[in-house]
């Protein structure tokens, strides 16, 4: 709020927004002293206000409106920043205890203070939103330090102390969103902004319970229209608030009722009675009517009754499960007559020690505006502007992608906390990943995550920044949302289960066996890439068949194999450092006497014979190709397929010598007549086959 120079501090404009009126108090504090410049109240023409909430936040709006430029004509000046409260009706507190360690013993600032509470706040928020499970959000709209410690031991402030330590056990409340986006909706309409937001027994409390007081175990009850609002203080703290949405309304409301007149005429009634014996009034047929003080407190008699029952039990529940030592009561609901006794009453508390506050708590408040008294109804709305003095904790604005965001000014905003009330997904202030690739591995399943991308980019008031910028009032923030890396890649060759070869002995040579790979059951080489939900089986052993066929040899059931040196068959697995030997079996049957078919067929055994081409080698010597044979052409070199009746195209390599433990080159080129071939890819006689390295 500017600094107005015709006065010697600065001004504070100050709102009781209440049920049934609006007061509007403007004042400045020298010394010890407040000094109240202007003050103007306006009741409500309807009931826009019920039990402490806005109902109609425009015509509320209005009427704030009207004071506001009530005081301007007063002053002489524009005000556009106003402090508020906030009744209780959905209030919740919580109780935490903050502590803050500096690296080295130091002197305690106020600021070190303040820093302590604002953590104290923090702290609370975060527990509070742990059990919140109603769906809306919440507000703090006031905190109270109950105590303070330094290095471990009870101090009453903290101030110029020096200590390495210093704690907190700190009260904290919040109210429902509605409650405050309607009181902040209620004053823009009227041009203002929230400089300041407490809660209505904070702020009467300020007032009527000085510091010197709050050694002593104290209740203060503001009673008002819709409200009735509950602070307690001891051992100079405040220790506890309270709310009961019921007050001075539900006494007119009966007198309403009984004497057949609207609202506003009940109210006249009540207040009529405070000054006169008899007030006379007009019903809703217009008759004349007249009612004695004594009907009205009659009729009124079991509403205090459950006025002050109710709020004996919220003491007393507050309190720890105990009476105080004595009730202080402000407010315009509280000055009906028997109140202050039937309450004494409930708590079991001479009635001497409940009584109403006004004057008596204003020694230190001077009202230069002439025909203003000295009242219990102006504790809360001076109690407003003093609580400026005591606590800045106001909502802040900043525009965040051009749309405005209010935020809890907590001294430590950062750009990330404006993201998130704007309910910026937080996924897209970090690089995002591209897909991945889920797939099984024999049967296992696997995830290659997909490339980072680019983290968001922000710019806070034009300017480069990162999420953890701090960030101010009317503050700029533009944020382009991070980008996708690329989808997740991976081929064969790069998957740990594939690996190296197979090194097996076989007759205590060392020989490499490639593994075999399938991708859903289909033969592939180490650099296929792998596609989404892929099924892979890599095969992690040889049977005797598969090595034999792999050395070109055939299997003879003269020979007798062994595998680790134990009796072995074709298909007997081999696995990795496994032994493989074989020998003459020693109970040969006869040789049986060779027919001319298969004289014939080993006459043919080598004819599978081409030159060496690119690490291409023929298996056996050259011999006759017979014209009845299935061959196919290898580069450019016949090669006789025999043994089965279906071949594919890896069985070539059962005929050649090509060695596919040495990579030559990127990748090895498989053509079957021009075009690239799969390996379980079937074979015709005749197809023209391509094998090499590609350079």
């Amino acid at each position: 709020m500017p600094e107005l120079n015709s006065y010697p501090g600065q001004l504070v404009f100050g709102l009781d927004i209440g049920t049934r009126s609006i007061v509007g108090t403007v004042g400045y504090k020298n010394g010890s002293m407040f000094y109240v410049v202007a003050q103007e109240t306006r009741e409500h023409t309807t009931r826009a206000m019920m039990d402490g909430q806005i109902h109609d936040i425009e015509k509320v709006g209005t009427t704030i409106n009207e004071v506001k430029t009530a005081l301007e004509e007063r002053i002489g000046k524009k005000l556009s920043q106003v402090c508020i409260a906030a009744a209780g009706r959905v209030l919740e507190t919580v109780s935490v205890h903050v502590k803050q360690e500096f690296e080295q013993e130091k002197t305690i600032s106020s600021e070190d203070i303040f820093s302590l509470n604002s953590l104290g706040v923090e702290q609370a928020y975060e527990e509070f939103q742990h059990e919140n499970h109603s769906g809306e959000k919440y507000y703090c709209v006031g905190y109270s330090a109950v105590h303070y410690y330094m290095n471990g031991y009870l101090i009453g402030n903290l101030v110029n102390h020096k200590a390495k330590v210093i704690e907190a056990d700190l009260i904290a409340t919040f109210l429902p969103d509605d409650v405050v986006d309607g009181l902040q909706k209620a004053v823009s309409i009227a041009g203002l902004e929230v400089l300041n937001l407490t809660l209505e027994p904070i702020a009467a409390i300020q007032l009527a319970i000085p510091e010197n007081y709050r050694m002593l175990n104290i209740a203060l009850v503001d009673v008002g229209a819709g409200t009735s609002d509950i602070s307690i203080t001891k051992d100079g703290s405040i220790i506890a608030y309270g709310m009961l949405p019921i007050a001075g309304d539900a006494l007119s409301e009966t007198i309403a009722r009984h004497c057949l007149v609207e609202f506003t005429t009940a109210e006249k009634i009540k207040c009529g009675i405070m000054n006169d014996e008899v007030v006379e009034y007009d019903d809703i047929m217009l008759l004349p009517q007249k009612i004695t003080r004594e009907e009205v407190l009659a009729i009124t008699e079991p509403v205090v009754e459950d006025m002050t029952a109710k709020v004996a039990d919220k003491i007393i529940e507050l309190n720890g499960g105990k009476t105080t030592s004595a009730v202080f009561v402000v407010g315009g609901g509280g000055k009906i007559e028997h109140y202050t006794a039937k309450l004494a009453q409930k708590l079991g508390i001479a009635p001497e020690r409940v009584a109403i506050r006004g004057k008596e708590v204003m020694q230190s408040v001077e009202f230069l505006q002439e025909g203003i008294e000295k009242d219990s109804l102006l504790v809360t709305p001076i109690g407003i502007c003093l609580n400026f003095y005591e606590q800045n904790n106001s909502f802040i604005y900043v525009s965040f992608n051009g749309r405005r965001v209010k935020l809890y000014d907590n001294n430590k905003l950062t750009i990330a906390d404006a993201a998130l009330a704007a309910e910026f997904p937080k996924e897209s202030l970090f690089p995002k990943r591209g897909l991945e690739l889920n797939f099984t591995v024999n049967e296992k399943s696997k995830i290659v995550r997909g490339f980072l991308g680019e983290a968001a980019e922000l710019m806070l008031n034009g300017e480069k920044a990162d999420i953890y910028t701090p960030i101010h009032a009317n503050d700029i923030i533009v944020v382009h949302e991070s980008t996708a890396g690329r989808n997740a890649e991976c081929e064969i060759r790069n998957l740990a289960e594939y690996g190296a070869q197979l090194q097996v002995l076989v007759n205590k040579k060392a020989v490499s066996l490639p593994k075999a790979v399938y991708v859903n059951d289909v033969l592939q080489n180490e650099y296929y890439a792998i596609k989404d939900q892929d099924r892979i089986t890599i095969s992690n052993y040889y049977t005797i068949e598969q090595i034999l066929r792999f050395m070109d040899l055939q299997h003879d059931e003269r020979i007798q194999y062994y595998v680790n040196n134990e009796i072995a068959d074709d298909m007997t697995k081999v696995y990795e450092n496994f032994s493989v030997t074989w020998e003459e079996r020693q109970d040969d049957p006869e040789p049986e006497v060779e027919t001319s078919q298969d004289h014939k067929m080993n006459q043919t055994h080598n004819v599978n014979q081409i030159p060496e081409h690119d690490n291409v080698h023929l298996a056996h010597g050259e011999d006759q190709l017979n014209a009845e044979d299935f061959f196919v052409i290898v580069n450019g070199r016949p090669v006789r397929l025999s043994g089965k009746s279906n071949y594919v195209f890896v069985d070539i390599f059962d005929h050649i010598d090509f060695d596919l433990t040495k990579v030559k080159g990127s990748g090895l080129v498989t053509n079957k007549n021009g075009i690239q071939a799969q390996y379980m890819e079937p074979l015709q006689s005749g197809d023209i086959i391509e094998l090499y390295w590609k350079e």
